[in-house]
């Protein structure tokens, strides 16, 4: 990760702090009007000699309430701060989206924490960004109060006619549209973390995976071809994105857990405890259930097989 210092508390009401020039919002994805955003907030602190800062919420408040509904998110807080923080940004403040928050209204919001905690002297918000309870703080808002803060609001940013949103990159995802996303992103779509110890039924039946456990809901699931980073050199495989239902036992459930489990060609080594990402190149089919661990290894031979042709055009006009 950029150097960043990451806060999580807010300083003392009237407390001496350095002047910031600060965005707000959640930026899941980091996506490339979010990257528009923290580029113009670095400009602007360089110009006016601030601080570049973000402020964001963890957790997001859709998922505050309604804590029920595992949302979808397009990547890990860690992915997320790791992003904002290459952006040139030297403060995160990285605030817990709790009960206090959730009833907070607008100006005591505005008034409290950013003017007199955090010394905000410079704002930008996105389009259509709103804040504090039920929702009443906008640019209007913002706009119509005496502030101490000068006020700017992030311009739309369009990809080939299309608005870039998050939700905009969750449905690409969701329909497997990985070039439309890479277009959204400005990268391809990726999910890192850190390789932990699973089952090892896929080394029993000659398909050793590395396990990722998933502490979000990604925007997609199923079986595809993937490039891996963190190996080395750029390696190719094959993925299981989802909760692994496998084989059917009698009495048993299927795991829910979610899990990515990658198996990379022609590799073998122990990385356990070693950082990767993944990136997602195509989807092959989704994720299914097996009569018994011989149709697995089938259906893994298959896989592998079609993940390759990928890679290697040749082979399937070969075929």
């Amino acid at each position: 990760m950029a150097l960043v210092k990451i806060i999580r508390t807010l300083p003392v009401a009237d407390q001496a702090a350095p002047a910031l020039a600060l965005a707000l919002g959640n930026f899941d994805g980091v996506h490339r009007g979010h990257q528009a955003m923290l580029r113009r907030v670095a400009e602007a602190a360089s110009d006016l000699d601030l601080v570049p800062a973000v402020m964001t919420f963890e957790p997001m408040a859709r998922e505050y309430f309604a804590p029920t509904a595992m949302p979808i998110r397009l990547l890990p807080l860690r992915s997320r701060l790791e992003r904002i923080a290459e952006a040139g940004i030297d403060r995160i403040h990285l605030m817990r989206f709790d009960a206090r928050l959730a009833v907070m209204d607008a100006e005591t919001f505005v008034s409290d924490w950013l003017e007199r905690r955090l010394n905000v002297r410079w704002l930008l918000i996105g389009p259509g960004a709103r804040f504090g309870k039920d929702r009443e703080g906008s640019l209007d808002f913002l706009r119509a109060r005496s502030n101490a803060f000068t006020l700017e609001a992030m311009a739309m940013v369009e990809i080939d006619g299309e608005r870039v949103s998050s939700t905009a990159v969750r449905q690409a995802l969701a329909a497997s549209d990985f070039a439309c996303a890479e277009r959204l992103l400005g990268r391809p779509y990726a999910i890192a973390g850190r390789v932990s110890h699973g089952d090892a039924r896929g080394r029993t039946i000659g398909f050793p995976t590395m396990n990722v456990p998933l502490t979000f809901k990604p925007p997609l699931s199923g079986v595809f071809a993937v490039r891996v980073h963190g190996l080395g050199a750029v390696r190719e495989g094959v993925a299981n994105l989802g909760v692994r239902p496998s084989v059917k036992a009698a009495g048993a459930r299927p795991m829910q857990r979610l899990v990515l489990e990658t198996h990379v060609f022609d590799f073998n080594e122990d990385v356990y405890g070693r950082p990767i990402e993944v990136v997602f190149v195509e989807k092959l089919r989704d994720e299914m259930r097996f009569a018994d661990m011989a149709a697995l290894a089938k259906q893994i031979r298959d896989d592998a097989r079609r993940a390759r042709e990928v890679f290697s055009p040749a082979l399937c006009a070969a075929s």
